[in-house]
């Protein structure tokens, strides 16, 4: 089976392998991101007092869900620069902006990050006393997800990946519309619990983020399985056909 090939200048990349590549990327945030907090996180988040030394010891849940986050930023990050050759397409603006996106939320997710961390230091160390610190850490590593998955996140995949998927037709278009939909609530939510408008993780809160981890989810699941479409406004004078058993991506002499 024939795979479509878009040549960009010096390079070859085939369109359904580099789909599925992005797909592949885009699952890997749900398996670092979700475990992440279950695993290690939730303990120091809902016992901030840990970190005065009583307790037991959530240096391995926290460590390894650092390491997690870690692969998370670097999956976040792949997912836009993977997909950047066949979005600048569409648009270079657009294209440029979905990087950008997801690097300011990788900043707020490493934010977090090192609160979680700097919280585990000062309890090995014993350098706190005071419970009082451990909540600071505790609300730092919350704001730092409001502004990065809580916000940016809704602006990255859901309105300019979702625009870009949904104006390219690389993915069934009511796929993308789920992007569309779900970005924007995201973002809103948002920025009503930063005015404490609504309740931080309540019910408002979880409804709005369904059509958003649903257009995520579905779109991980169909690129991994059939890769991107071909698209008429990727410029079909450049593209021509490579057998499916030459790699992934090729580069021109």
């Amino acid at each position: 089976m024939a795979d479509t090939t878009i040549i960009d200048g010096r390079h070859t990349y085939r369109l359904q392998a580099l789909g599925r590549v992005f797909g592949w990327f885009f699952l890997a945030t749900f398996l670092t991101s979700i475990p992440a907090y279950f695993i290690g996180y939730r303990r120091i988040l809902d016992e901030p007092g840990l970190i005065t030394g009583t307790g037991a010891d959530p240096t391995t849940g926290v460590a390894t869900a650092a390491t997690l986050e870690v692969f998370l930023i670097i999956a976040n990050v792949a997912t836009a620069v993977v997909a950047y050759p066949v979005l600048k397409r569409e648009s270079e603006i657009g294209a440029v902006g979905y990087v950008s996106a997801r690097l300011v939320e990788g900043i707020f997710i490493a934010i977090g990050i090192v609160s979680a961390l700097a919280f585990l230091l000062m309890r090995q160390e014993a350098t706190a006393a005071d419970p009082a610190l451990g909540e600071a850490f505790v609300a730092t590593y919350y704001r730092a997800f409001l502004v990065g998955p809580g916000f940016m996140a809704g602006l990255a995949n859901g309105v300019i990946l979702g625009y870009l998927m949904y104006r390219s037709g690389l993915v069934p278009r009511g796929m993308a519309m789920l992007g569309l939909i779900g970005g924007p609530l995201v973002m809103a939510t948002g920025i009503a619990v930063m005015f404490d408008a609504i309740e931080r993780g309540g019910a408002v809160q979880a409804i709005a983020t369904i059509p958003e981890f649903l257009w995520e989810l579905s779109l991980s699941i169909y690129c991994i399985v059939k890769g991107f479409r071909p698209s008429p406004t990727l410029g079909m004078e450049s593209v021509t056909t490579l057998p499916e058993s030459d790699s992934a991506l090729r580069y021109g002499a």
